[in-house]
């Protein structure tokens, strides 16, 4: 769609949703068997009255570790399966891995007070996140935006796109209650409750056109 006026775009009765992914993932889903997660059945659970027009899924490829080889081929199985999902679209950061020193929480007395590790940051999703939120209310592709995290780091995006666009913005937390950050502030927020995501899981065997999906064994 191009970049139109607002005026001509506006679309106040329509919602887009937008998923932090690995915020979701480690608030919501890591050591659970709620993993294979159907965002469109989730997100209308949730919001049941609205028109979802959209769901953004933020995320990043990881790489396969020594500990655990399959880990890229399972997330890119369930990409797969939630590529099938009409109204989902699939944003990419990307991964950095950096060598750095840090300093030993209990070195000895006569031993290195530092280590070098190798450190792994996902980046760009909070921003892409952010830039599409604030595309989506100024150009007017809808009325009420809903962001699931609790990174406190996307808290001016949500303030603009509330206050200086006009939308509402709704704030879903996936981490449990007693870690919502409380510098993310909506129009309006509700706490995902852990016993919605089981009701909200894909179908164990799905088809695109690359052939058949199977939930991972291990999910």
């Amino acid at each position: 769609m191009s970049d139109r006026g607002t005026s001509e775009l506006r679309r106040p009765g329509e919602t887009i949703v937008y998923i932090d992914g690995f915020n979701f993932y480690y608030g919501a889903v890591k050591g659970t068997p709620h993993k294979w997660l159907d965002f469109t059945a989730l997100c209308q659970r949730l919001l049941p009255r609205d028109n979802i027009v959209k769901i953004r899924y933020f995320t990043a490829r990881v790489s396969a570790r020594p500990d655990d080889p399959q880990q890229a081929d399972r997330q890119d199985t369930y990409l797969r399966a939630l590529a099938t999902l009409p109204s989902l679209e699939i944003h990419f950061g990307h991964f950095v891995q950096r060598k750095v020193r840090l300093p030993l929480t209990s070195p000895t007395s006569n031993g290195p007070r530092t280590v070098e590790v190798i450190k792994t940051e996902e980046k760009g999703s909070d921003v892409n996140l952010a830039a599409y939120l604030l595309r989506d209310a100024f150009t007017g592709r809808c009325g009420t935006a809903v962001v699931v995290s609790n990174d406190s780091d996307l808290r001016e995006a949500v303030r603009i796109a509330r206050i200086d666009a006009g939308v509402k913005v709704g704030i879903i937390n996936p981490h449990p209650a007693r870690y919502r950050s409380q510098l993310l502030r909506g129009t309006f927020f509700k706490q995902l409750r852990p016993n919605v995501l089981a009701q909200c899981q894909l179908p164990a065997v799905l088809h695109d056109d690359r052939g058949t999906i199977r939930k991972p064994a291990s999910w």
